[in-house]
């Protein structure tokens, strides 16, 4: 089946990339000449495991190509798919003038009747309005041609978008005409059984897409608001999420308690699925107390340091281990990992990083320039006052810490993520911190 997708980002590069590797014909549109150039080359934007050489392979063999001329993508497609950002805008609400910019390009100038699937996360409702502005397109070019809109929301998992593309829980499609049905169902046949697309109308399958997400964030937010309370009453998380989740009606996913979520897609979606109720008369409580406990526990971690170092921090060499909101990614988006650090210079510390990935990112345009950005852990703790980690990179799990230990100046360590058992620490000589588990500094 011949594709367009129009963007390259993370989720328009990693869907249009799966596609080719089922078989299809696709082509990616990207208004960025110098990123186009380099897909051509083989060298993805993005890190993501597999991605590129995925992208390598399907070049090599013709099925995936890139253009920044949305006329070249939309030659003879079936289907154009939108994928394209939609950031928070200033008052929270998603910013679609990408998706409008897209839409615009592709009515100045396709010549058949095609499906326009819209990949983006968007409102409710921004399908009907993108179908009331494809027809004025049309109309004032007097052209007579079918361009019916379609949803298909995305359920990436960064660090393990490849495998979620291409073995997906479930697809979503929102299509009304059995025309757009039949042609979305064909083309994931590849992809998943029947019994896990779940066809129904676009207006539903918007809002599936905001309603999952802040479901999952929801229960990350519930489990740190339990962690506090543990702390407070000397009980532990981690127990309590053990006994939780052999509920099976709960099960064990999103339970962990740590220092808050990040990435593009949970606080953005929390968020603008807020503003949707807001404008239809809605009082959203949840949503809103679902951010909040969120941007709270983003602070956690500088305040511990501060109650054990108090506020003056001058003079103290504090080991950030961990700098992506997630392993497995480069994504500095929202990241606890910037809320920290930032808190820790405004306290006059001197603030030295390491990430396996993400330090690119986080020092082009994430981070302060007075970061401190080292190669190995090794080097990032020495002379350390006190290690704090906010990435739970596997490596990072199997560290040997009896090792490690004789090279910090002061033996703490605060577990943004619980991964160490506290006992095992304690008996190797460590302060240790953590969430949730009566593990907190001495005011």
């Amino acid at each position: 089946m011949k594709i367009c997708v129009v963007g390259t980002g993370y989720v328009g590069l990693v869907t249009a990339t799966c596609f080719a590797e089922k078989g299809n014909e696709v082509c990616c549109i990207d208004i960025e000449e110098s990123k186009i150039e380099n897909l051509k080359k083989g060298i993805s934007p993005i890190y993501e495991p597999g991605l590129e050489e995925l992208v390598i392979s399907n070049s090599a063999a013709g099925r995936l190509t890139f253009s920044t001329d949305i006329a070249v993508g939309l030659k003879d497609a079936k289907l154009c798919f939108i994928a394209v950002g939609t950031p928070p805008a200033s008052d929270g609400c998603a910013d679609l003038n990408q998706v409008m910019t897209a839409l615009d390009e592709i009515g100045s100038c396709i010549k058949h009747s095609c499906f326009l699937v819209v990949k983006s996360t968007v409102p409710v409702g921004t399908g009907t309005l993108l179908c009331k502005r494809i027809k004025s397109l049309m109309l004032e070019r007097n052209l007579d041609i079918n361009l019916e809109i379609l949803s298909n929301p995305e359920f990436l998992k960064e660090g393990v978008a490849i495998e979620d593309c291409l073995h997906p829980d479930r697809v979503v499609i929102g299509a009304s005409s059995d025309e757009a049905k039949a042609i979305m169902c064909e083309l994931y046949k590849p992809f998943v059984t029947e019994d896990r697309i779940f066809i129904m109308d676009p207006l539903s399958a918007e809002i599936t897409k905001y309603a999952a997400n802040t479901m999952l964030a929801a229960r990350i937010s519930f489990m740190n608001e339990i962690a506090e309370l543990c702390d407070r009453v000397g009980a532990d998380v981690v127990s309590v999420k053990e006994g939780m989740a052999s509920d099976r009606r709960i099960g064990k996913y999103f339970l962990n308690a740590g220092c808050g979520y990040g990435g593009s897609c949970f606080p953005k979606d929390v968020t603008a699925l807020y503003h949707i109720g807001e404008s239809q008369g809605l009082d959203m409580t949840l949503s809103t107390a679902i951010d909040k406990v969120n941007r709270k526990q983003k602070e956690l971690l500088h305040i511990i340091v501060r109650e054990r170092f108090g506020n003056d921090m001058e003079g103290l060499k504090i080991a950030v281990l961990g700098l992506a909101f997630k392993p497995h990614t480069d994504d500095m988006r929202a990241a606890p990992s910037i809320t920290l650090i930032r808190g820790l210079l405004n306290c006059d510390a001197s603030v030295y990083a390491y990430d396996p990935v993400a330090m690119t990112q986080a020092n082009r345009s994430w981070l302060p320039n007075d970061v401190n950005y080292v190669d190995d852990v090794e080097t990032l703790l020495k002379d350390a006052d006190c290690a704090v980690l906010v990435t739970e990179w596997p490596e990072f799990e199997e560290l040997d810490w009896k090792k490690l230990a004789p090279l910090m100046k002061n033996k703490i360590l605060i577990d943004g993520r619980n991964i160490y058992d506290p006992k095992k620490m304690e008996e190797l000589g460590f302060e240790y911190y953590c969430i949730g588990r009566s593990r907190r500094p001495t005011k």
